[in-house]
Parts: C-alpha cells; sequence; structure tokens
C-alpha cells in the first residue's frame, strides 16, 4: 500500500525503513521538525518486534548506571510523549496505564537476589521498595499470591499498546503530509563516491534522500550491510502468548512478575491489554524462547491461573516466535554510520521503554546536526567495527557456540 500526500519539497528528505515502533516515532519527531518524510515497511506498520512486546515501560532491569537512567528518562517522557501523538491528546488512546509492577519469589536464593537488586536500585535513586505479603496483596487483591519470602514493588511502572503507538504515529504524518510505503522492500541503496546515500532501491522504484534512518529490526544487519556497515546482532528469539478477552482482573498494578511453581519451569509474567486480552510470558525480557506450540500456550496459561484465577476463564492463543532485535552487546546501536555518513542507525532491545527518548535524540541529530554524545557515546555504531567475523558469530549464537 501507497500513501503520499503532498509535503514541502524543498525540505531535506529522509527515509526511514522500519515502521516499528521506534522507526515510527523518529518518523513522527523529524516530520514535526518539518522534514520530509519517507516512512518505508516491508510489511504492515507495527507488524515486526512491535507486535511481539510485552511493553512493559520500565528502568529497573537495565544496568549499568547510565543505560538504567537513559531508561528512566524516556519512562519519564511518555506522558508527554504520548499526549503529543495520541488523538486528543488522550494518552488512554495508546493504551497508557501507569500503577507499577510487583515481583515476589518463594526460595531463599531468589529472594536475596530480588532484595539485592531493590538495593541496588535504590541506591540509584529509583522509586522500588521491598514489600510484606500483606502489602503485595493489598496491592493488588486479585493475585493468589501463596507463600512470599520477598517481595518488591516498582511504582512509576508501566505499559502500552505498541501498535496503538505506531497508528497513532501514523495519524500524526499524514497530518503532517509524509509518505508511508507499506508491502516495500528496499533492495539497496545508491552511494556516491563518499560513501553518502543519494537514493533508496526498492523492488520498483528508487527514491532519492537526503538521509536515511534505518530503524528495521532484524533487519538493520543486511540492509546496513548494503551500505557496507557492519551493525551485528545476536540472535533473540522469544515468545509470548494472548488470550481470549476478559473483564478486567488486575485492577491496581499492570505487570505482575510471579515466582516459579517449583517444577523447574520459570516465572511467569503478565499483563492485561485494554481490549481485556492478556499477554503473558517466561522468564524474564531476556529469556530465549522458541516454543510456539498450542500446548507450550495452554501451559503458560494453566500456570498463570495458579497466580490468577479469573485466567481459568480464558484461552490461550499462540504467537509465532517473535525475533527481538538485539544488538550484538544487548545495548542500543544509535547514530550517522563512518562508512556511510548520512545512514542514521536506530536498533535497539527495549524499543517500547525507550521510543520517547531515543526519537528526541535521533530528531536532534538528524535536524539539527548535533551530537549528543554525553548521551550517545556508548552506543554509537563503530564500536562493532573491530570485530572479526569469528568474534560476531560466537557471540551472535552462543547457544550453538557451546553444543
Amino acid at each position: 500500500m501507497v500513501i503520499t500526500m503532498t509535503a514541502n519539497q524543498s525540505a531535506r528528505h529522509v527515509a526511514v525503513i522500519g515502521a516499528g515502533i521506534v522507526g515510527a516515532s523518529i518518523a513522527w519527531r523529524i516530520a514535526s521538525r518539518g522534514l520530509r518524510v519517507t516512512l518505508i515497511d516491508k510489511a504492515e506498520p507495527g507488524s515486526g518486534a512491535s507486535s511481539h512486546s510485552f511493553a512493559w515501560i520500565n528502568a529497573g532491569a537495565k544496568q549499568p548506571i547510565g543505560y538504567h537512567n537513559l531508561n528512566r528518562r524516556s519512562l519519564e517522557m511518555w506522558p508527554r510523549f504520548a499526549a503529543a501523538i495520541a488523538d486528543d491528546g488522550d494518552v488512554a488512546n495508546v493504551g497508557l496505564r501507569w500503577g507499577g509492577k510487583v515481583a515476589w519469589e518463594t526460595a531463599p536464593d531468589a529472594a536475596q537476589q530480588l532484595q539485592a537488586r531493590v538495593q541496588l536500585l535504590q541506591s540509584w535513586g529509583y522509586p522500588i521498595r521491598t514489600v510484606s505479603a500483606a502489602e503485595l496483596a493489598d496491592l493488588e487483591p486479585s493475585l493468589e499470591i501463596g507463600p512470599v519470602a520477598a517481595a518488591e514493588y516498582s511504582e512509576n511502572e508501566g505499559q502500552v499498546e505498541p501498535q496503538l503507538v505506531v497508528d497513532a504515529c501514523l495519524r500524526r504524518l499524514a497530518e503532517l503530509e509524509a509518505s508511508v510505503l507499506t508491502g516495500v522492500t528496499v533492495s539497496g541503496f545508491s552511494l556516491n563516491g563518499a560513501g553518502h546515500i543519494q537514493a533508496v532501491q526498492t523492488e520498483s522504484d528508487e527514491i532519492a534522500v537526503d538521509a536515511v534512518v534505518l530503524a528495521a529490526g532484524t533487519d538493520t544487519t543486511a540492509l546496513a550491510d548494503l551500505a557496507g556497515v557492519k551493525i551485528p546482532q545476536a540472535e533473540s528469539p522469544g515468545v509470548v502468548i494472548r488470550t481470549t478477552p476478559l473483564p478486567p482482573l488486575l485492577h491496581h498494578v499492570p505487570v505482575v512478575y510471579a515466582p516459579p511453581l517449583g517444577d523447574g519451569r520459570r516465572e511467569i509474567h503478565l499483563r492485561q491489554c485494554p481490549d481485556g486480552r492478556f499477554m503473558i510470558g517466561e522468564g524474564d525480557q531476556e529469556s530465549l524462547a522458541e516454543d510456539d506450540t498450542q500446548a507450550h500456550a495452554d501451559d503458560l496459561l494453566s500456570r498463570a491461573a495458579c497466580y490468577l484465577s479469573g485466567l481459568s476463564d480464558a484461552q490461550a492463543i499462540p504467537v509465532p516466535v517473535g525475533w527481538r532485535p538485539m544488538p550484538l552487546d544487548g545495548y542500543p546501536t544509535f547514530g550517522f554510520t563512518n562508512e556511510a555518513p548520512n545512514l542514521y542507525v536506530a536498533l535497539t532491545h527495549s524499543g517500547v521503554t525507550l521510543a520517547p527518548a531515543l526519537s528526541q535524540l535521533a530528531a536532534l541529530e538528524i535536524c539539527d546536526n548535533a551530537r549528543a554524545d554525553a548521551v550517545l557515546s556508548p552506543y554509537r555504531p563503530e564500536r562493532f567495527a573491530a570485530m572479526t567475523a569469528e568474534e560476531i558469530e560466537t557471540m551472535a549464537h552462543p547457544r550453538a557456540a557451546h553444543r
């Protein structure tokens, strides 16, 4: 599908490749600064990694402190960002909901780790605290908690619906007379002698550009290679399931991390979407998982129902395994590249939390020709330039390396 609006033809033209939550946010930011924008996606906007995201807005599990602070900055920007893109400024239109996250542990070793994590985050000034079993029950009375060795509450965390965010950005782009190309595959770049991209090549067209933002998630590595840029990624499959809609079950705290049931399977995390469906996953947000069968979905739902009995009335809907954007060292890769000086790479895990801050920083660097090095210097693309193919392969496929 091609949606084309009449834009200011004299403005600098930027192609943004990838219409997930990061790419759509950057496209809106730079279009709102007066640049001419073409947003390109090989499928439907939001259908990639954004559609598989647990969509928990947080800074709690992010280390070291510099990365934590970047996530916290973005977390605190979400209300203003959501109001700017949402219809009539109503943040509920993008599914933004606050209320925090609760987690608890039953095993002594895990309880000690939870307490140590809380102490570290408190030393960084993060609003998290340990709570008693009674306080946990008061925070979310619908939960069936069971034994509690240690529990935590992060009061400032929340959730959002990535697809609603992407859709809102597209509506704002339409108002700004941007162009949106969907179902369009980028096949290459036309480069000049200095490595600058002069045009984006698709299967049927060539689009002249002044700059390119590469926000194509897992496709970023292959697309960057077309411009001679090395952007390695780690293999990062993830599985979440959805349920059929239910009445509201979580009334106070939108995000819940429940402990393992003691049968060797991992912990459960869950949240309820505005349409009544639940999203359920297991392990932490870095867990690698590829089992997207109905049997596994049914198992996840039954385990979650041990903590939230109302889930027994739902049916589990498996979601195909999602391959998540994951820069090789786990940290964002953001900025213009040395090899193709007008190519801006925008690749990150935790794109839901980071979209407000990283899109703002990208707009600053693209529109103002500035460098936000005080924030982004650890995350520049050139940090991978000296890596060998063997080093990349070992880091990208750690499970294969240890077989």
